[in-house]
């Protein structure tokens, strides 16, 4: 990244630090990352709009700078979390990806703050049971140190995996799991947050996926403007949501990209492994267009 991160941090309602990295100038933008993510996974993006904005990519907690998670870990904490970040960048502003898209979504419900925002691909379900089933399964396999199986657990909890994996033997799925998360720990750079090392937080995305399952209605009352957007080859079980969530946002703009998955807006690699650069900038250039309205 040619423009230079520098680190800071904020406390929580609960006492718990949340690490941030910043770069930029201009007013603020947060950017809230998504599922087996950090705050780096978006540096490209916040390169993309460092020269008119100050971009704050704060790491959720369990990542990176942030402090742990906690047993009652749910989407409050991630709100009182956000509003942390938003309040000391004095932020209107913000963007969210996945998971962290259906928290910037429920921060700006429930705060005033934010007058701003773009979502890509927020993680709204229309049904939350399907998104809690798995978990226990997860939580097995996460203490007995078997994070690959876990890994598979979740790709098919979050109704991730293609079609042809779903005729492929667990036991292979596994396998191949762990030989690409070795090969990810060879090939990392100093300090690199790995696979490995995130999957436990994928727990509290499914809570969060749950817990605000079904509940489109409520976002009725956002007042921010809103920039709603996705990929015609992104997850299925949340696809539909985006259309909920269009007839329901007072203030809403929506763009559909021709091709582009659900990693499409993070940088290559991590859960983006045929990202491209360029797909990067243009969703990057939508949204700051839109930031730049105000």
């Amino acid at each position: 990244m040619s423009a230079e991160l520098m680190q800071g941090a904020v406390t929580s309602r609960d006492g718990t630090e949340i690490g941030y990295y910043k770069t930029g100038q201009g007013p603020a933008v947060v950017v809230m990352h998504g599922s087996m993510e950090s705050a780096t996974s978006h540096t490209l993006f916040a390169q993309e709009l460092a020269d008119e904005f100050t971009v704050y990519l704060p790491d959720r907690r369990g990542r990176g700078l942030s402090g742990p998670q906690k047993p009652d870990h749910g989407v409050r904490t991630e709100v009182e979390d956000l509003d942390a970040v938003l309040t000391a960048a004095g932020a209107e502003r913000a963007f969210g990806i996945s998971a962290g898209g259906a928290v910037v979504l429920e921060a700006a419900r429930t705060l005033s703050s934010l007058k701003q925002i773009a979502l890509y691909e927020p993680a709204i379900a229309a049904d939350g049971a399907p998104h809690r089933e798995w978990l226990a399964r997860f939580d097995e396999e996460i203490a007995r140190g078997d994070i690959a199986g876990a890994m598979v657990t979740s790709m098919f909890g979050f109704e991730m995996a293609p079609a042809f994996l779903k005729v492929m033997p667990r036991g292979l799925l596994r396998r191949a799991t762990e030989k690409m998360m070795a090969k990810e720990e060879r090939q990392a750079a100093p300090g690199s947050i790995t696979m490995r090392q995130l999957a436990p937080t994928i727990h509290a995305e499914g809570t969060i996926v749950a817990e605000l399952a079904g509940t489109f209605d409520a976002f009725g009352t956002v007042d921010a403007d809103v920039l709603l957007l996705g990929g015609t080859k992104g997850l299925r079980g949340i696809g539909p949501g985006r259309d909920n969530l269009e007839k329901v946002l007072p203030n809403v703009r929506r763009i559909e990209y021709d091709g582009y998955d659900h990693g499409a807006a993070s940088d290559p690699g991590g859960v983006n492994p045929t990202g491209k650069p360029e797909v990067v900038r243009r969703i990057a250039a939508d949204v700051k267009a839109f930031f730049k309205q105000s």
